[in-house]
């Protein structure tokens, strides 16, 4: 686990070393999209570079939209998605090759001052369509409600929209392309609230339960928390070369059973259900 812990600190230096002109030999990849998966992908980057000299994984975020766009037009060498290929317009889902990496859970997340613990389903829905505009409604102080929400082409956004708004729209208000972002600006304004994937919690936000429910990994594997999705990482037909060997480490113990849990992700052997492009669990 020591070797773990030491190239996580590293995440912030920037994993492809050859995009910031020091390294002028060596291999190199593109993984870019989702920011909910930037944190894995970086860290098992670093991991992967470290121990193979001249081998390099740029990381960048942008979205689910720009991953599955960019690895669709060869952009990139892999497109990480928050979404299937199926649920994005203008993607055609057939020529990409899916490779499910992880599992991430998003939850909402609020400033510390709201007194709120726990909303149904429903409510937290009304306070993200508008319908719910201050936090008395829903047996907290009597405190505006201040939406946050990510960018269209978020994956998060999707998700979060697919599950608690039912296929409403959200209400429009400040929307932001980072989920770090997302959670700074959460954490400095009062009555303010916004959804970010398990690994982005920290001690600076508050979580929500909802239904009872809390948002933990155990209940995300067992579907009682329903907020939740595959971490995918596309690419443009069967991948190969460095892009076949990174997505293979991916896969592997290592990462699997080290880096992805350590990080705040769930392992794909460790749900109990699985669910398809339309939602259906099976």
């Amino acid at each position: 686990m020591k070797k773990v812990l030491k190239f996580i600190t590293l995440v912030g230096l920037t994993v492809g070393l050859g995009s910031c002109g020091t390294v002028d030999n060596g291999e190199s990849i593109n993984a870019v999209g989702s920011s909910a998966m930037q944190p894995l992908v970086e860290a098992a980057g670093e991991q992967y570079s470290s121990l193979n000299m001249g081998k390099f994984v740029n990381v960048q975020g942008g979205g689910s939209g720009t991953g599955l766009s960019q690895v669709q037009s060869g952009a990139v060498e892999i497109g990480n998605s928050d979404l299937f290929a199926e649920e994005k317009g203008g993607i055609d889902a057939k020529a990409l090759v899916d490779h499910r990496v992880a599992v991430v859970g998003l939850t909402p997340i609020v400033n510390k001052e709201v007194s709120v613990k726990n909303v149904s389903l429903e409510d937290l829905g009304k306070i993200f369509t508008g319908e719910i505009t201050n936090w008395k409604e829903v047996g907290g102080k009597d405190v505006p409600v201040v939406l946050i929400n990510r960018a269209a082409g978020s994956g998060s956004r999707h998700t979060f929209e697919q599950w608690v708004l039912k296929g409403k729209q959200s209400k429009r208000s400040q929307e932001q392309e980072s989920t770090g972002m997302v959670r700074q600006i959460v954490s400095t304004t009062p009555g303010a609230i916004s959804y970010v994937a398990f690994s982005y919690v920290t001690k600076e936000v508050a979580t929500l339960m909802v239904d009872n429910v809390k948002p933990t990994e155990k209940n995300v594997m067992e579907n009682k928390w329903i907020i939740w999705s595959y971490e995918h990482m596309y690419t443009k037909g069967e991948p190969k070369g460095l892009a076949k060997e990174f997505l293979e480490y991916m896969e592997s113990e290592e990462v699997q059973e080290e880096i992805v849990p350590q990080l705040g992700y769930i392992p794909v052997s460790k749900m109990k259900v699985e669910r398809d492009a339309a939602g259906k669990i099976k």
